[in-house]
């Protein structure tokens, strides 16, 4: 295992619990823990006067203990084991963790806005520190903001898996779209090469249509023309023969 890397929640100092060697001496002593003193300078608070407060103390701790438990790790045949701080806070070590916060917020680059993993990494680790500060007085607040904490990772986690299905539904669309367009594309390409057959046609039935109007004309024309003579020749044979009639009667006088 990989030994955990900082957390702005507070834990105790790592404890050597079991050692594994190669030789083992019949004469050797077992390996006791032995705690390392914190780094962190906190007041301790006295003894408690009566067995009230220290088992309320003690129930207070095991409560800790279930809500966030030791972590455990192996280094080099070693086996730590660190546990959550039971020491109390104090108010600088509110205003402490509020600097750490923004610190590592400004050092690992968390977004301001939008979705961000990272802001919400250290923000988890504020909220469970904060637990951590009230269970240590009130065991009963602790738990039921461990509630809270759980509700909002159920809703975190409801969000995130609607938001995957929804990318998912989308990129299903997108494709389905890239699909139907292509197609669409190949239907324009057919229904433009049909139009343009059709207009094709259209000025050939226009060029047909052209030249027998134009042949019809010339028809019309040379039988206007002939129908035109032909009265012409009529008129002059009617005077004609007027004119005999005429003559004819005259001379019969």
């Amino acid at each position: 295992m990989i030994p955990p890397t900082d957390s702005l929640l507070k834990y105790n100092n790592p404890v050597l619990i079991s050692k594994t060697t190669d030789r083992k001496s019949p004469k050797a002593r077992p390996l006791r823990a032995c705690p390392q003193q914190p780094i962190d300078s906190c007041p301790v608070p006295p003894p408690p006067k009566s067995n009230d407060t220290d088992a309320t103390g003690k129930e207070n701790e095991a409560t800790l203990d279930t809500i966030f438990p030791p972590r455990k790790w192996m280094v080099e045949n070693q086996q730590w084991l660190q546990q959550v701080s039971s020491t109390p806070c104090t108010r600088t070590d509110v205003v402490r963790l509020e600097e750490l916060l923004d610190t590592n917020l400004q050092q690992r680059q968390a977004r301001e806005t939008g979705i961000c993993p990272v802001r919400r990494e250290l923000y988890t680790q504020c909220f469970d520190e904060l637990i951590r500060q009230v269970t240590i007085n009130c065991a009963e607040r602790g738990l039921l903001l461990l509630r809270v904490r759980d509700e909002i990772k159920m809703t975190i986690a409801a969000h995130q898996t609607l938001y995957e299905s929804s990318v998912g539904f989308g990129m299903r669309k997108a494709l389905q779209a890239e699909q139907g367009k292509a197609d669409m594309e190949k239907r324009t390409a057919d229904l433009e090469n049909e139009i343009h057959d059709l207009k094709r046609q259209l000025n050939e039935e226009k060029a047909k249509c052209d030249v027998i109007e134009q042949r019809e004309t010339e028809k019309r024309q040379v039988a206007e023309k002939k129908h035109t003579e032909e009265i012409q020749f009529l008129k002059r044979t009617n005077q004609q023969l007027k004119a005999q009639l005429e003559g004819i009667i005259t001379s019969k006088k």
